[in-house]
């Protein structure tokens, strides 16, 4: 006798059940009520077409043999399974196969004999034509006389046959018309089917016979080699570290930029192409990569869509708290974004469906499965020895596209060399391995920050001051160090060593935020390993000689100097007029506009104000960027998918034996089941079962209104209570007398 897909999970052990929950989640979404609702759920299209999505070429080749012999109409023999996938199916694959089918309830042992079912729903899961193989053909093709019929064949007839031999099993010939053309004499004996006027089919039997040893032909049941290069493991991550560190100043660049002049949204959403190529340009980066580092910054919450009419991208004040921290946690930021970022930031510049460019932060890019695939190939990756690198990416595609055929659609080479790409730039992979930090992001998220603080070099706290107005950081610096340089230089080049370049307007800069000449040269000489060049003292001089000779204060604004010709030749000027200057005291002038705009309005004209304070002292008035707040809660993003949890899992299957053994008890009741017209009917009858130690079903319903059953053997009967010890998990359970709406014995 047939065993239906419910008998076999009964029978089946706890721990099989929950690692059935645990392989196929959606099976315990909402937590099914009993058995029958569970192998009901486990035969739907969908569900199955999911829990296939991560079985490996073999055990698809496996289930498409189980599909040709029909194994989802009627019980198949192993026998037949084997004789189907021929001679490069080993044993051991065939049995590891099948057991991963058996633990996702998509093939189970029909019967005492070894046969095996398969659910219905596998049939829509694989190919149109399963193997490369057509459809059954009644007549001469079924019966014995094939082989009489494929020896009579003729050379050319032959070739017609051997071609959809090796699959499809469709062809396409007008000259099927023409009896006496080789599709006609093939139709005529029944070696072809016709499908339509110009489409022809090759019997299953016939495809069957001409592969010979091989039904289902050649199966790949290794998978590729994939090629390795060791590139050391210290190599690698001191790249990585160099990546990471230009990827944090190429973001804070990005910051700095959208801060002053935030680009527009588009109507359509996203970010226009030249916003995206003015973005590129001032990080110093491509497009492609300026397109990644701008999706990662919205998703770290770093920028966000601003409110109003014109909406515009704005960096958010979460961007200026991670620009307080150090690099290793700037890092894991970013990275953690880009890990569990459910978009595609490789399909900027291509076009839609409706042949528009995809922009970049738009609608289009979104694809839930990112996440998924991204944590694919850096998992393959991560299966290596630290510093071993692949030789080629599309050794890497071959080797997943042989673990999940099903996985990745249209893009799935494309997504890995994407991944590769992006994980570059990120530092999570380098020189094609994956670095010690990317190693630790994915397995080990919390030792993501420590393993970059290894991988980093020891910061230093000296530069090397050259004669052309430039500094060499040979490495990252200490923090104070870094943000004196980055107030009065500008950074020129990044990477394992950076380069600064002091200008006018980067020592002015640093005179602006309160900084004096002289504190500017003992910075330099205490911080540089070289001597302070001539031309740079001579900078620092001579900009700070004219800087703060006027003096601006709110007046509106006004303007001091103890220069009265100074004053005099700054009235004279002509682009004076616009700053609508008035002379209220020999070394007073006053005007209408804020003090930013007057202070910016004369350093256009040539001169060097500086803004003071009430006490005198230099105010720093630089602009700190456009800031909104965060979109949603800084706290930590969930590292990796949620899984269910293992206690979760068993209190799922004991949940699921429980209203099994209740579905039965209920069909055993069903009939003698008694209304709890009143509180002592109901008391006798539990105060009997429990002298008896007789199992009762008792209907209820609880505080919330909502009914409820439950089989209990009465332990104690009192107080307006029943307490007693359910009949499936042996939990005590306690229930109010008065809430107690039906009541019956149960029979042994």
């Amino acid at each position: 006798m047939q065993i239906p897909l419910v008998d076999w999970l009964r029978a089946q052990d706890d721990e099989t059940l929950a690692t059935l929950l645990r392989l196929r989640p959606d099976l315990a979404v909402p937590p099914p009520a009993d058995l029958t609702v569970l192998a009901t759920r486990a035969g739907i299209r969908a569900s199955v077409h999911r829990a296939c999505d991560d079985l490996d070429t073999v055990t698809l080749a496996v289930l498409e043999a189980l599909v040709v012999a029909d194994a989802d109409t009627a019980p198949a023999p192993l026998a037949e399974i084997r004789r189907l996938l021929g001679p490069d199916v080993p044993a051991a694959a065939l049995d590891a196969a099948l057991r991963a089918l058996r633990e996702r309830a998509l093939v189970w042992e029909a019967d005492d004999d070894g046969t095996l079912s398969l659910v219905p729903a596998a049939r829509e899961v694989v190919p149109r034509h399963p193997g490369g193989l057509g459809r059954p053909a009644p007549g001469p093709v079924g019966s014995g006389a094939l082989s009489e019929l494929l020896a009579s064949v003729e050379p050319d007839e032959l070739r017609v046959l051997e071609a959809l031999a090796a699959g499809p099993p469709i062809g396409r010939s007008r000259a099927g018309s023409d009896p006496t053309s080789p599709v006609g004499r093939l139709l005529a004996r029944g070696l072809l089917l016709r499908v339509d006027p110009e489409t022809v089919e090759l019997p299953r039997q016939v495809g069957l016979a001409l592969r010979g040893e091989r039904p289902l032909g050649r199966i790949e049941v290794e998978p590729p080699d994939l090629a390795t290069v060791d590139r050391g493991a210290e190599m690698v991550d001191g790249t990585a570290a160099g990546a990471a560190l230009a990827a944090l100043r190429q973001v804070e660049a990005l910051i700095a930029f959208w801060g002053e002049t935030p680009p527009p949204v588009l109507r359509s959403g996203g970010l226009g192409v030249r916003e995206l190529r003015r973005a590129a340009r001032e990080m110093d980066v491509d497009e492609p990569v300026a397109a990644l580092l701008v999706e990662v910054a919205v998703a770290a919450d770093l920028i966000g869509e601003s409110d109003g009419v014109a909406p515009e991208w704005t960096p958010t004040t979460a961007a200026d708290i991670w620009a307080a921290g150090g690099p290793e946690q700037r890092w894991a930021l970013l990275a953690r974004a880009w890990l569990e970022l459910p978009r595609l930031p490789g399909l900027v510049g291509r076009r839609d469906d409706a042949d528009r460019p995809i922009a970049a932060l738009s609608e289009p890019l979104r694809r839930p499965l990112a996440v998924r695939d991204r944590r694919r190939v850096l998992a393959g990756l991560a299966e290596l020895p630290p510093g071993t690198a692949i030789g080629a990416p599309e050794a890497l595609s071959q080797l997943l596209a042989w673990r999940a055929p099903r996985r990745g659609g249209r893009l799935r080479d494309e997504v890995v060399g994407w991944t590769l790409a992006e994980a570059t730039v990120l530092g999570v992979v380098a020189l094609d391995a994956i670095s010690g930090p990317g190693r630790a992001l994915l397995n080990q998220p919390a030792e993501a920050v420590a393993a970059l603080r290894a991988a980093l070099p020891e910061p230093v706290g000296h530069v090397l001051l050259q004669a052309d107005l430039t500094a060499i950081a040979p490495g990252p610096l200490v923090p104070e160090l870094e943000r004196d340089l980055d107030l009065m230089a500008d950074v020129e080049s990044a990477g394992g060593a950076t380069v600064y370049r002091f200008t006018e307007s980067s020592v002015r800069r640093a005179l602006d935020a309160g900084r004096t000449a002289t504190e500017l040269r003992d910075l330099l000489s205490a911080r540089s390993a070289t001597p302070v060049p001539q031309a740079l003292s001579y900078l620092v001089d001579d900009v700070a000689r004219r800087h703060g000779r006027l003096r601006g204060g709110a007046a509106a604004s006004f303007l001091r100097s103890d220069d009265e010709v100074l004053l005099s030749e700054v009235l004279a000027h002509p682009d004076s007029t616009v700053l609508e200057l008035r002379r209220i005291a020999p070394t007073v002038v006053v005007s209408p506009l804020p003090l930013v705009e007057l202070l910016d309005g004369l350093r256009a004209a040539g001169f060097s104000p500086a803004a003071e304070d009430a006490g005198g002292g230099v105010l720093d008035l630089r602009d700190r960027g456009r800031r909104i707040d965060p979109r949603r809660s800084r706290g930590a993003r969930p590292a990796a998918p949620p899984e269910p949890a293992g206690a979760h899992l068993d209190a799922v299957v004991s949940r699921m034996r429980s209203g099994d053994a209740l579905a039965g008890v209920r069909r055993s009741v069903s009939g003698s089941a008694m209304p709890a017209n009143g509180s002592s009917a109901t008391l006798a009858t539990l105060q009997d079962a429990a002298r008896a130690r007789r199992t009762v079903w008792i209907g209820f319903v609880d505080g919330h209104g909502v009914a409820g059953e439950r089989v209990l053997e009465p332990v104690n009967v009192g107080g307006g209570v029943v307490e007693g010890r359910d009949s499936v998990n042996g939990d005590i359970y306690r229930v109010p007398l008065h809430r107690i709406t039906s009541i019956a014995l149960v029979e042994d």
